[in-house]
């Protein structure tokens, strides 16, 4: 039997297709080899944010007399934690198999080898199909460190499984993972220290609201090593030891637990990719149009493959995009869209949380575009005054020489939940003078960008 669209990986990008193109009618097979919601919602983007809830509460718990209120006895109980953690994960995996099965998608548990452009095995069955949509995600990065194979580490798997508050933790990255790990068992009073290569923690963020959060974690008690690159590791019955070299300055920081946290490569082989004469970059991506096809008319791709952007949310409109190419192919529908990577926000869930869209500072100084800083504090904003007792943040936009939006930054919460205000003003190409006109609910934090314009 031919199938209209077969999807591989069960990710967001792949059960957002899957959904869409079941949704409008079309006969779609998904493959995925161990549980729908891939990375993102089973060891990744939501059972992270289920661990960090837990922390911010609390902390709030334990600072409540800023607010008038008295809490006695304050405690956490990680196994509990943990175990509403996988509660979550189950209730929403569970969410995402009852949408696709409701729009008729045809979910095939097993690992998937492409044969050709219209073929998949799977399990010993072959399915053949008009197009594939191929969303595979990405693994995490072990650099080759000396000694790194002799020790026992954390990836962020083993993290959010664990159920024993280590003394002490060492972690190798400060990226995006790195922080929001550091933030939980910060909270949680473990001694934690972050091995960074570069100069400022989360690269690619704003790096002035990132050093502000990283001076705030600071004074909490982590340490962080900065332009610091790993040389090696070992392992005895004191510890871990993480060997670093600065320039000319070496040490070793020894913790209990060691948590790798390098960032994630994109995954390539082990489903026949090489199978597919596709064009790919010197770096290894697939190269897309911006309806995401490949060079194959009838193979898209989706996600962390393409490596324009490694987050759940792209990949899932960039899946809405394949497929709204795929049925005007199919179905000869005026419905054409494409993919646009102007307006990504990115999200750091620490407390307090970064949010970032758009340009920064240094990407527009490094390609010498003229631009013009507005920064403001979050006081500013008479709900983050109502809400955050003690506690100030920062909301930077950029603008173009036109006063269009640029960029948008924010440090201080809830970040996540405002910053696609600035999304929706840069994907619209709003100017300063146009977003102003805009009715913003008052009190709220949101209002903050209409202070600051």
């Amino acid at each position: 039997m031919k199938h209209q669209v077969l999807i591989i990986g069960g990710g967001p990008a792949g059960y957002t297709a899957a959904e869409a193109a079941g949704k409008a009618g079309l006969d779609v097979v998904l493959f995925e080899k161990q549980s729908l919601g891939g990375v993102c919602l089973n060891e990744g983007c939501i059972p992270t944010k289920t661990l960090l809830y837990s922390a911010k509460t609390y902390d709030n718990a334990q600072h409540a007399s800023k607010y008038a209120v008295n809490v006695s006895e304050v405690s956490y109980d990680l196994p509990k934690i943990i175990a509403r953690k996988s509660k979550v994960v189950r209730k929403l995996v569970l969410g995402v198999k009852s949408k696709l099965t409701t729009n008729h998608v045809t979910i095939v548990t097993g690992e998937a080898q492409i044969i050709d452009n219209h073929s998949i095995r799977c399990n010993g069955e072959l399915f053949e199909g008009e197009y594939i949509i191929i969303c595979t995600g990405s693994d995490t990065f072990i650099p080759p460190i000396d000694g790194v194979k002799d020790v026992s580490y954390w990836t962020h798997k083993e993290a959010l499984d664990n159920k024993e508050v280590p003394t002490s933790l060492t972690i190798i990255g400060g990226g995006v993972i790195g922080m929001e790990f550091a933030s939980f068992f910060n909270s949680l009073g473990v001694k934690v220290t972050i091995v960074e290569m570069l100069d400022e923690i989360l690269g690619g963020m704003d790096k002035e609201l990132s050093a502000m959060l990283r001076t705030d974690y600071a004074k909490r008690g982590i340490e962080f090593l900065l332009r610091t690159k790993v040389v090696g590791i070992s392992q005895n019955e004191e510890g871990i030891h993480v060997k670093w070299e600065k320039g000319e300055e070496s040490g070793c920081v020894t913790a209990e637990k060691l948590l790798m946290s390098v960032g994630r490569r994109p995954v390539t082989k082990g489903f026949g990719l090489e199978s597919l004469e596709i064009n790919k970059t010197e770096r290894g991506n697939i190269i897309v149009d911006d309806e995401m096809q490949t060079s194959m008319p009838n193979v898209y791709v989706c996600g962390d493959l393409t490596g324009f952007s490694m987050l759940a949310h792209t990949a899932s409109r960039e899946a809405e995009v394949a497929v709204h190419s795929i049925l005007h192919k199919l179905c000869k529908t005026n419905d054409t869209d494409s993919m646009s990577y102007r307006a990504v926000p990115g999200v750091v869930y620490t407390n307090p949380e970064i949010a970032s869209v758009g340009e920064t500072e240094e990407n527009l100084q490094k390609n010498g575009i003229q631009y013009e800083a507005i920064k403001v504090p979050m006081a500013f904003s008479g709900r983050f005054v109502a809400e955050n007792e003690g506690i100030n943040g920062v909301c930077k936009i950029l603008l173009a020489q036109d006063h269009t939006i640029l960029g948008a930054h924010i440090l201080g919460n809830p970040a996540s939940e405002i910053i696609t205000l600035a999304s929706m003003a840069i994907e619209l190409k709003l100017s300063a003078q146009e977003w102003r006109k805009i009715i913003f609910p008052h009190p709220s934090v949101s209002e903050i960008f209409k202070e600051a314009l």
